[in-house]
């Protein structure tokens, strides 16, 4: 796929995804959001992928669903939303599910959409600047965008009530206080200290990786029993591949081991 909306580019195993529509806040509409379900198709696919950085340019990291566009397409918005959903949702899914990791750096306002692109990542750095809301009721809507799932998960059912109800919006130093972000950088080096974090993950085990998302996206849902046979059968798969018996072997030898990321 060309992209218009989003730029895409790979570099020794990192991926990187970049929100490229600056004069509307990065505000996310149909086309957009097929883009972003290419790239993460293309990340989940793509074995040399071994971790993907999502940034944004502009001031606004995303404002949230295009409500211009909801309004032009007012007359067939239902059949719009339902499609650009599946598209939406479907990149989330992935970027959640996928081995690789997810790295966002979050430069601005972060709304809706943009909130929910943040929480389904694995590793959130967020600029002094940055801010958080979710804003869909602001506009007389119910939230999507994987919010409902990972949110209550995240920060706990009373927090995510008062962010949904009231839009309320917190700065970084609060998300951080909260757990919606892992780190808060100052505004002039997000772009660097996101990299640095993509480097440290992209020559990592990204096998691993895959096992630890995997294992983490079920434990609220399995009971104890099932989620240590899931624990047994991800650890026995890692131990028998390449880069477990690399990282044992290295431990042993007492140097710093050599990851290629495959089994």
């Amino acid at each position: 796929m060309e992209y218009r909306y989003v730029s895409f580019e790979m570099d020794g195993g990192i991926a990187r995804m970049t929100l490229n529509r600056p004069d509307v806040g990065n505000a996310l509409h149909i086309d957009m959001c097929k883009e972003m379900m290419d790239v993460s198709i293309r990340c989940d696919e793509d074995p040399e992928v071994r971790v993907l950085v999502v940034d944004a340019v502009g001031r606004m990291f995303c404002a949230g669903g295009d409500l211009k566009a909801f309004a032009d397409h007012a007359d067939n918005l239902g059949p719009i939303l339902k499609e650009m959903t599946i598209w939406l949702h479907g990149t989330f899914s992935r970027f959640a599910r996928m081995r690789a990791p997810v790295v966002t750096a979050v430069n601005g306002i972060a709304a809706g959409g943009g909130f929910g692109l943040a929480m389904c990542s694995d590793y959130v750095i967020a600029a002094e600047s940055a801010g958080f809301a979710m804003a869909f009721t602001a506009a007389g809507l119910s939230p999507d965008s994987s919010s409902t799932w990972f949110l209550p998960r995240i920060i706990g059912l009373r927090r995510t009530q008062e962010l949904m109800l009231t839009n309320r919006r917190i700065d970084a130093r609060e998300a951080l206080d909260w757990g919606l972000v892992t780190r808060v950088v100052a505004d002039d080096s997000l772009a660097s200290e996101a990299m640095g974090i993509a480097g440290k993950l992209a020559s990592g085990p990204t096998e691993a990786y895959g096992s630890v998302k995997r294992l983490l996206a079920a434990t609220f849902d399995n009971g104890l029993e099932t989620q240590m046979e899931m624990e047994a059968r991800e650890v026995t798969e890692n131990a028998r591949g390449a880069d477990g018996r690399e990282g044992v072997g290295a431990f042993l030898a007492k140097r710093k081991p050599g990851f290629t990321g495959r089994r």
